[in-house]
């Protein structure tokens, strides 16, 4: 099996902070991806088979992006970006069976403002540069992708024209991974993806985890208080699509239940070394 899991290592949140920390996109985007890859091997996660970087890609959008403009599904305006025509893929919507026409008030919509665009709902391909920001050459314009494009081309390169499954957070399914099937699919005139796997939210104490509400917590903010291996017991205690909710007395539960169930392990084999079918799992029913 191959698993690839892709790091954004260029976006407006990369270089807005490294504007306030006067250094290059590159070394906050290293310093970050390496904290990850700390906190993931603490959890006993193991790596993907491989983690490619979108700055590394580059040559591959501006390739896709080509072969949607000779389709006629994209097409360049005065200033240098690049648009998908979203209304000629016919399919949009199949993943979040969303209706162009009938997209509602207060849900996240692709609307993205631009006066050349042909229509609103028309997403951004390439973008150009603005001042001080990092920027690669482009039949159109210096300027660097926009974040869909980035996936289906990485994913295109490394696991093929249709692949097995695809995974993500329920709030990627509109728009990203809905933008991603329609490049990926009117680009390569094949499937995108045949499954595709949503975890839900995580709740701390009922209210949904959030850097706005302030109720979030690092992996090595909980490490202070549980061992990781607790934390990764109660993640994987509920299913995936479900939301989570993560309060002192989950956590506590989960170290309990954890305990038991290598307890459970240990006495699995008596004395004699005989397997004792007799035990059985200690489940908690807050979980």
């Amino acid at each position: 099996m191959n698993f690839v899991s892709n790091f954004t290592d260029v976006d407006d949140k990369i270089i807005k902070k490294a504007v306030e920390e006067g250094v290059s996109s590159q070394e906050i985007s290293s310093r970050y991806i390496e904290e990850c890859k700390k906190d993931m091997a603490d959890m006993n996660v193991k790596p993907a088979t491989l983690h490619p970087l979108a700055t590394q890609e580059i040559d591959g959008m501006l390739e896709m992006i080509s072969t949607l403009i000779e389709k006629g599904f994209a097409y360049p305006v005065k200033d240098g970006t690049v648009y998908f025509r979203t209304r000629k893929f016919e399919e949009y919507g199949k993943l979040s069976h969303k209706n162009l026409d009938d997209l509602q008030a207060g849900h996240r919509d692709i609307k993205v403002t631009g006066e050349d665009k042909e229509d609103s709902l028309d997403f951004v391909l390439w973008k150009p540069k603005k001042e001080g920001e990092p920027y690669w050459e482009s039949p159109w314009c210096q300027g660097r992708p926009g974040w869909h494009i980035e996936c289906s081309v990485m994913a295109k390169k490394y696991l093929g024209e249709e692949i097995d499954i695809h995974a993500g957070g329920e709030d990627l399914i509109f728009p990203h991974h809905e933008n991603e099937i329609a490049q990926s699919e009117a680009c390569n005139g094949k499937i995108f993806s045949k499954y595709w796997l949503h975890n839900g939210f995580l709740n701390i104490d009922n209210k949904k985890m959030s850097k706005s509400l302030g109720n979030f917590f690092t992996v090595r903010e909980i490490s202070e208080k549980y061992d990781l291996q607790v934390l990764r017991f109660f993640m994987l205690s509920a299913h995936y699509r479900g939301s989570q909710k993560r309060s002192g007395a989950h956590c506590k539960c989960s170290r309990q239940s954890q305990t038991s169930e290598k307890e459970r392990k240990v006495s699995v084999y008596d004395r004699r070394g005989n397997r004792n079918l007799e035990r059985q799992p200690f489940v908690c029913g807050e979980i």
